[in-house]
């Protein structure tokens, strides 16, 4: 597959812009109310979190301030997974399978990588 190479840096635009489309909308639900049933108090630690996500989202989305944005929100998310799925339980609950953490894990190491590869084509801060 080396004819696909040459996308490289397409692709991994893309996966900037569709993660960070994503996390916003964690966020838009969790500040806006949008497609939310319950809104968490505003000040909370989860309402925190939400605009965190929405800021930090848009953020990397647009390719502005995309290093400090995707390694805080990797942070961001690197709490959530220990705090609110692992719990450092021991036994099945240490799976994220389980614990219903694989989302919060792998935006954790995408916006990893996004922080230590920095913006890439099609972003806010390469245009300036």
């Amino acid at each position: 597959m080396k004819e696909l190479a040459k996308y490289e840096g397409q692709a991994y635009a893309l996966l900037r812009m569709v993660a960070g489309f994503m996390f916003l909308f964690h966020g838009a639900q969790k500040v806006l109310g949008v497609f939310a049933e319950v809104q968490p108090a505003i000040g909370s630690q989860i309402w925190i979190g939400g605009v965190i996500e929405l800021v930090g989202g848009l953020a990397i989305m647009l390719g502005l301030g995309t290093r400090w944005a995707a390694f805080i929100c990797s942070g961001q998310m690197a709490v959530a997974y220990f705090q609110f799925h692992w719990q450092f339980q021991m036994g099945a609950a240490f799976f994220p399978i389980v614990n219903k953490g694989e989302l919060a894990a792998l935006y954790c190491f995408v916006f990893l990588l996004i922080a230590c590869k920095g913006p890439g084509k099609w972003s806010l801060d390469r245009a300036a």
